[in-house]
Formats: C-alpha cells, sequence, structure tokens
C-alpha cells in the first residue's frame, strides 16, 4: 500500500525517539484532507493507537496506519525523506496524482 524508503524509515525512528514515540510499537499516521493550493494535502503524525475504522500496513519496518477515506488517495504512495537544499522534509510519491503544487504537500486527482 504504501512503501517507505530508507531515508524515510530512518528520520522516522529519529523523530519518533524525540517525540517519545517507540518506532517498534507505535504509528506513523497519513491522511489526505481537503486544502492546499492544489485541492488535497497530506497529512503526518505520530500515533500510539489504531482505530477500528483505520487500515493498518507495515513496510521496512515502520507501522503505518491510514484511516479508510484516505486509502484509495494513498495507494502505491511511496514516503521518502528529503534532507537537500530545497529544503528538509517527507515527500509523497504518489502515483494517483495527477496535478501537483510546486511545495508537493498538496495534490489533485
Amino acid at each position: 500500500m504504501i512503501k517507505v524508503s530508507e531515508d524515510a524509515k530512518k528520520r522516522i525512528a529519529l523523530l519518533m525517539s524525540d517525540e517519545g514515540y517507540n518506532a517498534t510499537t507505535d504509528y506513523v499516521r497519513v491522511g489526505v484532507k481537503s486544502g492546499g493550493c492544489s485541492g488535497l494535502s497530506y497529512e503526518l503524525k505520530f500515533d500510539k493507537n489504531q482505530t477500528e475504522s483505520d487500515k493498518m500496513f507495515e513496510d521496512n519496518e515502520v507501522k503505518i496506519v491510514v484511516d479508510k477515506k484516505s486509502v484509495l488517495y494513498l495507494a502505491g504512495t511511496i514516503l521518502e525523506y528529503s534532507g537537500g537544499l530545497n529544503g528538509k522534509g517527507f515527500v509523497f510519491n504518489n502515483p494517483n496524482a495527477q496535478r501537483t503544487c510546486g511545495c508537493g504537500e498538496s495534490f489533485s486527482l
């Protein structure tokens, strides 16, 4: 469902530890919400709980939960981490996105 690159895995583990989460037992919550300059924007946060309306995936030793509404938008997405000169942060390489904004934080189908 969602793939996690090696760089993203390392950054997730570091950030989770810094924020009091355990990368082996807690989750990365990924979702899509209305907004952003292209219509939809990505959400990424850490969570200790999984709800009944979540789908759980695991890739590269990272546990990911996605709410059922966001699953279709994120199918096949690769979560990467970019630390280049143009800015640091997580990047969603989403094959379903037909258009993205310049910053890469929003998209449309």
